[in-house]
């Protein structure tokens, strides 16, 4: 009796020891089964806190856009819009001008505020303003414009290749604002003006509402 009880119990220890190692195998195979690229359990809370971020950072850039081009919007129409970027952009050049060399973070800064209301303005222009000129047969200057607008983009190049540092920087800033004026002047007097004449109030109310659109999408 004593033998088959001990026997027995043994049956029961090796079994439940078994099911032991059973078990291990089973939860070290599931650990072993899952996949390196799983998220686990934080999964939802982590992706849904990014997702927010996200639509939080998009929404305060689109606002930002949204402010930045509706102050312009209330300027007034496309030229009037276009004349008070041209004098943004000249207000700038005097501050770059009223610097000396020791402050080249100041100048850096500036360059880098110079060059996105440049390419802004210059993206309207190029996409709305010039194309329409063209449409009215007003190639010559649309041509003789834009080629200019790679001059402006040459004196950004050679700016940035010398640093804020270089002895000759306000030289060469006051090259690069004397361009832009003549350029800004030729528009403001000569050509918009006429171009604006001959356009019916619909055309004109168009080409005003492209040109926000643009400058939204570059603010």
């Amino acid at each position: 009796m004593a033998t088959r009880t001990q026997g027995r119990t043994s049956n029961r220890s090796n079994s439940s020891s078994d099911n032991s190692r059973s078990s291990n195998r089973s939860s070290s195979g599931s650990s072993d089964n899952r996949s390196a690229f799983s998220w686990g359990e934080n999964a939802g809370p982590l992706l849904g806190a990014a997702l927010a971020g996200a639509a939080i950072g998009f929404a305060a850039n689109y606002g930002r856009k949204a402010l930045m081009q509706g102050m312009e919007a209330m300027t007034g129409q496309w030229d009037e819009i276009l004349a008070a970027e041209h004098d943004m952009a000249l207000a700038i050049f005097d501050k770059m001008l009223a610097t000396d060399q020791s402050q080249t973070f100041k100048r850096k800064m500036l360059l880098m505020k110079l060059t996105h209301a440049l390419d802004k303005h210059a993206h309207q222009e190029e996409m709305v303003v010039y194309p329409a000129l063209r449409e009215a047969n007003e190639a010559g200057d649309a041509d003789d414009l834009e080629s200019e607008h790679g001059y402006i983009k040459t004196f950004i190049y050679e700016l940035n290749k010398i640093g804020p540092d270089a002895p000759n920087w306000l030289e060469k800033v006051r090259e690069f604002r004397a361009l832009v004026h003549e350029h800004a002047h030729m528009e403001e007097e000569q050509v918009f003006p006429r171009f604006k004449q001959g356009m019916s109030e619909e055309q004109n109310s168009e080409i005003t509402s492209l040109v926000n659109r643009d400058g939204f999408w570059m603010a």
